[in-house]
C-alpha cells in the first residue's frame, strides 16, 4: 500500500469539486483535491520516487513500486508558462516523500482569474484502489490517501 502525502497546505474537497471535467469526472485517475490556502505555498513530494515529469504547474512523481502520482497546481495554469511558479527539483531528480518541489502562490493564481484547486490523482489506478481519502483541513505531508 502506498500512502499520498498532501503536496499542499489547504482542504481537501474531492474531485468532483474540480472546475475542470478531465479531473472531476476521474478521466486522469482516483485522488482528490485540495484547494490551497491563499499566500506563497512549497508544494511537497507526495511519495518518494523519481520526478517523471516536472512542468512549472504540474508534476509526476513515480515511486520504486512504479506507482505515479500527479500533482497539477491550479486549474488552467498550463496557460501561464511557468510565470509565477518556481522550480525547487529537477526532472529526473529522486525526492524524498515532502521534498520540496514548486513554490508558487495560489492567491496569485486566483487574482489572475484561475482556479488555484491542485488535483492529487494516482495515475492509471484502478476503481476503488484509493481509500482513506482526508476530507477537510490538510498540511503539506499530511497523509492523503492511500493506495493500494
Amino acid at each position: 500500500m502506498t500512502t499520498v502525502l498532501a503536496p499542499v497546505e489547504g482542504v481537501a474537497v474531492g474531485l468532483a469539486a474540480v472546475p475542470d471535467p478531465v479531473f472531476s469526472a476521474g478521466m486522469v485517475g482516483p485522488g482528490t483535491a485540495i484547494d490551497p490556502v491563499r499566500g506563497p505555498l512549497t508544494a511537497v513530494a507526495p511519495i518518494a520516487g523519481k520526478i517523471m515529469k516536472l512542468h512549472p504547474h504540474a508534476y509526476v512523481i513515480v515511486g520504486d513500486d512504479g506507482k505515479g502520482v500527479l500533482v497539477h497546481l491550479g486549474i488552467d495554469t498550463v496557460q501561464l508558462k511557468g510565470k509565477g511558479f518556481e522550480l525547487l527539483a529537477a526532472e529526473g531528480d529522486r525526492v524524498g516523500a515532502g521534498q520540496p518541489v514548486v513554490a508558487w502562490d495560489p492567491a496569485a493564481i486566483e487574482t489572475g482569474g484561475r482556479s488555484p484547486v491542485c488535483p492529487v490523482v494516482a495515475l492509471d489506478a484502478v476503481a476503488g484502489a484509493v481509500t482513506g481519502v482526508a476530507l477537510g483541513t490538510v498540511h503539506a505531508g499530511d497523509e492523503l490517501f492511500h493506495w493500494a
